[in-house]
């Protein structure tokens, strides 16, 4: 499952790359998702930062190729 930062949502807690580093890093002040990690939206880590994103700006979904 793909995993997205919606950017005019993520208003820039940092919780992602706290919760997920792997898979999520901070960058001009927005979460986004590393290179090559889109494809991590099965990880548990990264569906707990979605649930716990306090703006709610990841996005999962869509099925992986």
């Amino acid at each position: 499952m793909k995993v997205s930062v919606d950017r005019a949502l993520c208003y820039g807690s940092a919780e992602c790359a706290h919760r997920a580093p792997a898979v999520f890093a901070f960058e001009d002040g927005y979460g986004v998702v590393r290179p090559g990690r889109a494809e991590s939206g099965d990880d548990p880590e990264v569906r707990e930062a979605a649930e716990k994103c306090p703006s709610q700006a990841i996005v999962l979904g869509g099925a992986t190729e």
